[in-house]
Protein backbone atom coordinates (compact mmCIF):
# COMPACT_ATOMS: atom_id res chain seq x y z
CA UNK A 1 0.00 0.00 0.00
CA UNK A 2 3.13 2.54 0.77
CA UNK A 3 4.40 2.36 -2.80
CA UNK A 4 0.97 2.60 -4.46
CA UNK A 5 0.82 6.21 -6.72
CA UNK A 6 -1.95 7.94 -7.12
CA UNK A 7 -3.51 10.95 -9.04
CA UNK A 8 -3.99 14.28 -6.96
CA UNK A 9 -3.83 18.09 -7.68
CA UNK A 10 -1.85 20.74 -6.03
CA UNK A 11 -0.79 24.67 -6.51
CA UNK A 12 2.84 26.07 -6.42
CA UNK A 13 1.74 29.93 -6.77
CA UNK A 14 -1.96 31.24 -6.82
CA UNK A 15 -3.42 32.32 -10.10
CA UNK A 16 -6.22 30.92 -12.86
CA UNK A 17 -6.94 27.68 -13.87
CA UNK A 18 -3.48 26.28 -15.30
CA UNK A 19 -1.87 26.67 -11.99
CA UNK A 20 -3.65 23.47 -10.81
CA UNK A 21 -1.24 20.39 -12.32
CA UNK A 22 -1.63 16.77 -11.94
CA UNK A 23 1.33 14.40 -9.65
CA UNK A 24 1.79 11.52 -9.29
CA UNK A 25 1.97 10.97 -5.58
CA UNK A 26 2.96 8.06 -3.23
CA UNK A 27 -0.04 6.64 -1.11
CA UNK A 28 1.54 6.40 2.51
CA UNK A 29 0.84 4.89 5.74
CA UNK A 30 -1.70 6.47 7.99
CA UNK A 31 -0.59 7.76 11.52
CA UNK A 32 -2.12 6.41 14.85
CA UNK A 33 -5.09 8.72 14.44
CA UNK A 34 -5.24 8.90 10.53
CA UNK A 35 -7.27 6.79 7.92
CA UNK A 36 -6.55 6.26 4.09
CA UNK A 37 -9.78 6.71 1.85
CA UNK A 38 -9.65 5.87 -1.95
CA UNK A 39 -12.27 8.97 -3.10
CA UNK A 40 -15.25 7.94 -5.20
CA UNK A 41 -16.32 11.68 -5.81
CA UNK A 42 -14.95 15.12 -5.32
CA UNK A 43 -17.06 18.16 -4.30
CA UNK A 44 -16.54 21.06 -5.72
CA UNK A 45 -16.98 24.32 -3.90
CA UNK A 46 -16.25 27.83 -4.06
CA UNK A 47 -13.52 27.82 -1.32
CA UNK A 48 -11.78 25.37 -3.81
CA UNK A 49 -11.47 28.99 -6.18
CA UNK A 50 -10.64 31.27 -3.26
CA UNK A 51 -7.67 28.91 -2.20
CA UNK A 52 -6.62 28.48 -6.07
CA UNK A 53 -6.42 32.29 -6.20
CA UNK A 54 -4.83 33.43 -2.84
CA UNK A 55 -7.96 35.20 -1.72
CA UNK A 56 -7.75 32.76 1.42
CA UNK A 57 -4.03 32.41 1.31
CA UNK A 58 -2.30 29.00 1.89
CA UNK A 59 1.06 27.92 2.49
CA UNK A 60 2.36 26.59 -0.95
CA UNK A 61 2.88 23.97 -2.63
CA UNK A 62 -0.82 22.84 -1.44
CA UNK A 63 -3.34 20.44 -2.73
CA UNK A 64 -6.51 21.82 -2.99
CA UNK A 65 -10.45 20.44 -1.99
CA UNK A 66 -12.07 20.06 0.63
CA UNK A 67 -14.73 17.52 0.63
CA UNK A 68 -15.34 13.83 -0.86
CA UNK A 69 -16.59 10.34 -0.26
CA UNK A 70 -14.81 7.07 -0.88
CA UNK A 71 -13.78 4.05 1.22
CA UNK A 72 -11.66 3.57 3.83
CA UNK A 73 -8.83 1.20 2.76
CA UNK A 74 -6.69 1.41 6.04
CA UNK A 75 -7.08 3.22 9.87
CA UNK A 76 -4.96 4.30 12.64
CA UNK A 77 -4.48 1.96 15.36
CA UNK A 78 -6.39 4.69 17.64
CA UNK A 79 -9.20 4.88 15.13
CA UNK A 80 -12.09 3.74 17.16
CA UNK A 81 -14.75 5.68 15.00
CA UNK A 82 -13.91 3.85 11.07
CA UNK A 83 -13.07 0.64 10.13
CA UNK A 84 -11.44 -0.73 6.79
CA UNK A 85 -14.45 -0.96 4.14
CA UNK A 86 -16.82 2.01 5.78
CA UNK A 87 -18.36 4.30 3.35
CA UNK A 88 -17.29 8.05 4.36
CA UNK A 89 -17.62 11.37 3.46
CA UNK A 90 -16.17 14.43 4.85
CA UNK A 91 -15.35 18.42 5.14
CA UNK A 92 -12.26 18.36 6.32
CA UNK A 93 -8.94 20.68 6.33
CA UNK A 94 -5.69 19.79 5.45
CA UNK A 95 -6.65 20.46 2.04
CA UNK A 96 -6.19 17.45 -0.21
CA UNK A 97 -9.82 16.34 -1.57
CA UNK A 98 -8.39 16.64 -5.28
CA UNK A 99 -6.84 13.14 -5.28
CA UNK A 100 -7.97 9.85 -6.07
CA UNK A 101 -6.73 8.42 -2.66
CA UNK A 102 -5.32 10.07 0.57
CA UNK A 103 -3.90 9.79 3.75
CA UNK A 104 -5.30 12.06 6.46
CA UNK A 105 -6.66 13.01 9.93
CA UNK A 106 -9.66 10.48 10.91
CA UNK A 107 -11.38 13.11 13.19
CA UNK A 108 -13.55 14.90 10.90
CA UNK A 109 -14.25 12.05 8.80
CA UNK A 110 -17.76 10.69 9.07
CA UNK A 111 -19.81 7.17 8.40
CA UNK A 112 -21.85 7.68 5.20
CA UNK A 113 -25.22 5.92 5.88
CA UNK A 114 -26.18 3.23 2.90
CA UNK A 115 -28.83 5.37 1.68
CA UNK A 116 -26.98 7.96 0.64
CA UNK A 117 -24.87 7.81 -2.64
CA UNK A 118 -20.98 8.74 -2.61
CA UNK A 119 -22.01 10.97 -5.22
CA UNK A 120 -24.24 12.47 -2.64
CA UNK A 121 -22.13 12.23 0.01
CA UNK A 122 -19.41 14.18 -1.85
CA UNK A 123 -21.54 16.97 -2.56
CA UNK A 124 -23.49 17.35 0.54
CA UNK A 125 -20.70 17.45 3.72
CA UNK A 126 -19.29 21.10 3.32
CA UNK A 127 -22.32 22.73 1.99
CA UNK A 128 -24.88 21.11 4.29
CA UNK A 129 -22.95 21.31 7.35
CA UNK A 130 -22.93 25.11 6.49
CA UNK A 131 -26.52 25.30 6.30
CA UNK A 132 -26.77 22.96 9.67
CA UNK A 133 -24.69 25.59 11.91
CA UNK A 134 -26.89 28.63 10.11
CA UNK A 135 -30.07 27.72 11.03
CA UNK A 136 -29.31 25.66 14.42
CA UNK A 137 -25.78 27.25 15.75
CA UNK A 138 -25.67 31.02 14.68
CA UNK A 139 -28.61 32.63 15.58
CA UNK A 140 -32.12 31.28 17.40
CA UNK A 141 -34.57 30.48 14.48
CA UNK A 142 -37.97 29.28 14.88
CA UNK A 143 -40.68 28.48 12.79
CA UNK A 144 -42.70 31.55 11.37
CA UNK A 145 -39.32 33.45 11.51
CA UNK A 146 -38.20 34.55 7.85
CA UNK A 147 -34.75 34.86 6.39
CA UNK A 148 -33.10 36.32 3.34
CA UNK A 149 -30.95 33.98 1.63
CA UNK A 150 -28.71 35.45 -1.31
CA UNK A 151 -27.69 32.77 -3.86
CA UNK A 152 -30.70 30.76 -3.35
CA UNK A 153 -30.27 28.50 -6.37
CA UNK A 154 -26.51 27.22 -5.68
CA UNK A 155 -25.06 24.36 -4.09
CA UNK A 156 -25.60 25.72 -0.36
CA UNK A 157 -28.59 27.80 -0.96
CA UNK A 158 -31.06 24.83 -2.24
CA UNK A 159 -29.89 23.23 1.07
CA UNK A 160 -31.04 26.37 2.88
CA UNK A 161 -34.40 26.38 0.65
CA UNK A 162 -34.90 22.48 1.77
CA UNK A 163 -33.78 23.26 5.68
CA UNK A 164 -36.29 26.28 5.92
CA UNK A 165 -39.27 24.54 4.60
CA UNK A 166 -38.94 21.31 6.63
CA UNK A 167 -38.49 23.54 9.87
CA UNK A 168 -41.54 26.24 9.22
CA UNK A 169 -39.38 28.69 8.39
CA UNK A 170 -40.16 31.50 5.65
CA UNK A 171 -37.22 31.99 2.99
CA UNK A 172 -37.09 34.74 0.77
CA UNK A 173 -34.39 34.01 -1.56
CA UNK A 174 -32.31 36.01 -4.30
CA UNK A 175 -30.92 34.68 -7.65
CA UNK A 176 -30.16 36.17 -10.80
CA UNK A 177 -32.32 34.66 -13.38
CA UNK A 178 -35.73 33.37 -14.03
CA UNK A 179 -34.64 29.87 -14.31
CA UNK A 180 -32.77 30.23 -11.11
CA UNK A 181 -35.32 31.21 -9.35
CA UNK A 182 -37.88 28.88 -10.21
CA UNK A 183 -35.57 26.44 -9.14
CA UNK A 184 -35.36 27.52 -5.65
CA UNK A 185 -39.09 27.77 -5.55
CA UNK A 186 -39.38 24.17 -6.59
CA UNK A 187 -37.17 23.50 -3.88
CA UNK A 188 -38.49 25.18 -0.84
CA UNK A 189 -38.47 28.78 -1.08
CA UNK A 190 -41.36 30.74 0.11
CA UNK A 191 -40.54 33.83 -2.64
CA UNK A 192 -37.97 34.62 -5.03
CA UNK A 193 -36.39 37.63 -5.85
CA UNK A 194 -34.30 38.19 -9.74
CA UNK A 195 -31.85 40.49 -8.52
CA UNK A 196 -31.17 41.32 -11.82
CA UNK A 197 -34.81 42.83 -12.56
CA UNK A 198 -35.68 43.83 -9.26
CA UNK A 199 -34.15 46.08 -6.42
CA UNK A 200 -33.69 42.84 -3.60
CA UNK A 201 -33.96 45.25 -0.90
CA UNK A 202 -37.31 46.75 -1.94
CA UNK A 203 -38.96 43.63 -2.90
CA UNK A 204 -37.93 41.91 0.23
CA UNK A 205 -39.90 44.89 2.08
CA UNK A 206 -42.59 45.19 -0.02
CA UNK A 207 -42.88 40.95 0.96
CA UNK A 208 -42.41 41.38 4.71
CA UNK A 209 -45.31 44.43 5.05
CA UNK A 210 -42.07 46.50 5.53
CA UNK A 211 -41.55 44.53 8.54
CA UNK A 212 -38.39 43.37 7.50
CA UNK A 213 -36.44 39.91 7.82
CA UNK A 214 -35.45 38.51 11.06
CA UNK A 215 -32.02 37.01 9.75
CA UNK A 216 -30.07 37.58 6.09
CA UNK A 217 -27.63 35.21 4.86
CA UNK A 218 -25.27 36.13 2.70
CA UNK A 219 -22.18 34.50 1.01
CA UNK A 220 -22.49 37.42 -2.28
CA UNK A 221 -20.64 39.81 0.25
CA UNK A 222 -19.54 43.53 -0.97
CA UNK A 223 -22.49 43.82 -3.74
CA UNK A 224 -25.20 42.52 -0.91
CA UNK A 225 -24.02 44.21 2.09
CA UNK A 226 -25.61 47.43 2.57
CA UNK A 227 -28.73 46.25 1.01
CA UNK A 228 -29.06 43.10 2.94
CA UNK A 229 -28.71 45.34 6.36
CA UNK A 230 -31.89 47.63 5.07
CA UNK A 231 -34.06 44.55 5.05
CA UNK A 232 -33.49 43.46 8.48
CA UNK A 233 -36.46 44.27 11.20
CA UNK A 234 -34.69 46.11 14.30
CA UNK A 235 -32.26 43.67 16.86
CA UNK A 236 -31.93 41.69 13.38
CA UNK A 237 -29.12 39.22 12.70
CA UNK A 238 -26.69 39.60 9.61
CA UNK A 239 -24.93 36.63 8.71
CA UNK A 240 -21.98 37.39 6.37
CA UNK A 241 -20.39 34.03 5.93
CA UNK A 242 -19.02 34.57 2.18
CA UNK A 243 -18.04 36.97 -0.36
CA UNK A 244 -18.49 35.77 -3.80
CA UNK A 245 -18.75 39.14 -5.79
CA UNK A 246 -15.54 40.43 -3.10
CA UNK A 247 -14.65 41.19 0.46
CA UNK A 248 -17.15 43.38 2.11
CA UNK A 249 -15.49 47.01 2.87
CA UNK A 250 -15.04 48.03 6.66
CA UNK A 251 -17.98 48.81 8.32
CA UNK A 252 -18.64 51.60 10.72
CA UNK A 253 -20.62 49.81 13.53
CA UNK A 254 -22.47 53.02 13.84
CA UNK A 255 -24.80 51.71 11.03
CA UNK A 256 -25.85 48.85 12.94
CA UNK A 257 -27.49 50.85 15.80
CA UNK A 258 -28.59 53.33 13.30
CA UNK A 259 -30.57 50.65 11.28
CA UNK A 260 -32.24 49.31 14.52
CA UNK A 261 -29.66 47.98 16.86
CA UNK A 262 -28.63 44.95 14.36
CA UNK A 263 -26.33 42.17 15.02
CA UNK A 264 -23.40 41.19 12.55
CA UNK A 265 -21.29 38.13 12.93
CA UNK A 266 -19.33 36.42 10.23
CA UNK A 267 -18.84 33.06 10.78
CA UNK A 268 -17.13 30.09 9.46
CA UNK A 269 -17.48 26.29 9.62
CA UNK A 270 -14.20 24.79 10.61
CA UNK A 271 -13.56 27.07 13.31
CA UNK A 272 -15.24 26.50 15.88
CA UNK A 273 -18.29 24.33 14.35
CA UNK A 274 -16.31 21.91 12.96
CA UNK A 275 -13.15 22.43 15.69
CA UNK A 276 -14.07 18.61 17.16
CA UNK A 277 -14.88 15.26 16.61
CA UNK A 278 -17.87 15.30 18.80
CA UNK A 279 -19.53 18.26 17.12
CA UNK A 280 -18.41 17.39 13.96
CA UNK A 281 -20.13 14.09 14.36
CA UNK A 282 -23.48 16.01 15.64
CA UNK A 283 -23.59 18.20 12.83
CA UNK A 284 -23.52 15.34 10.46
CA UNK A 285 -25.93 13.07 12.38
CA UNK A 286 -28.52 15.95 12.23
CA UNK A 287 -27.62 16.76 8.00
CA UNK A 288 -27.47 13.02 7.51
CA UNK A 289 -31.12 12.94 9.00
CA UNK A 290 -32.64 15.31 6.93
CA UNK A 291 -31.02 13.53 3.69
CA UNK A 292 -32.52 9.90 4.44
CA UNK A 293 -35.61 11.15 5.78
CA UNK A 294 -36.09 13.03 2.05
CA UNK A 295 -36.26 16.59 4.18
CA UNK A 296 -33.05 17.25 1.80
CA UNK A 297 -32.59 16.05 -1.74
CA UNK A 298 -28.78 17.21 -2.71
CA UNK A 299 -29.12 18.90 -5.74
CA UNK A 300 -26.59 17.42 -8.06
CA UNK A 301 -26.98 19.68 -11.52
CA UNK A 302 -23.34 18.69 -12.85
CA UNK A 303 -20.96 16.02 -12.68
CA UNK A 304 -17.64 16.38 -13.96
CA UNK A 305 -14.81 13.59 -14.40
CA UNK A 306 -11.59 14.67 -12.25
CA UNK A 307 -9.57 14.79 -15.34
CA UNK A 308 -11.72 17.49 -16.25
CA UNK A 309 -11.21 19.62 -13.16
CA UNK A 310 -10.13 22.97 -15.06
CA UNK A 311 -13.30 23.14 -16.82
CA UNK A 312 -15.48 22.63 -13.72
CA UNK A 313 -13.81 25.25 -12.12
CA UNK A 314 -14.12 28.06 -15.05
CA UNK A 315 -17.88 26.95 -15.04
CA UNK A 316 -17.99 27.72 -11.12
CA UNK A 317 -16.16 30.77 -11.60
CA UNK A 318 -18.75 31.98 -14.46
CA UNK A 319 -21.77 31.42 -12.74
CA UNK A 320 -22.75 28.49 -15.02
CA UNK A 321 -23.44 25.99 -12.45
CA UNK A 322 -26.64 25.59 -10.44
CA UNK A 323 -26.88 23.25 -7.19
CA UNK A 324 -23.90 20.90 -6.62
CA UNK A 325 -21.31 19.94 -8.40
CA UNK A 326 -19.21 16.85 -7.50
CA UNK A 327 -16.07 15.17 -9.61
CA UNK A 328 -16.53 11.45 -10.66
CA UNK A 329 -13.37 8.78 -10.15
Amino acid sequence: MGKQMVKSISISSPGEVNVMKFNDTPLGKPSDSEIVVQHKAIGLNFIDIYHRRGIYPVPLPSGLGMEASGIILEVGDKVKHLKVGDRVAYASTPLGAYAEARVMPSTLVCKLPDEISFEEGAAMMLKGLTVQYLFHKTTPLNAGDTVLFHAAAGGVGLLACQWARSEGIILIGTAGSNNKCKMALEYGANHMINYKTENFTERCLEITNDKGVSVVMDAVGKDTFEGSLNCLKPLGMMISFGNTSGKVPPVDIGLLMAKGSLQLTRPTLFKPHLATHESCQTMSTDLFKKVVSKDLKIPIEQTYKFKDIAQAHKDLEAGKTIGSTVLTL
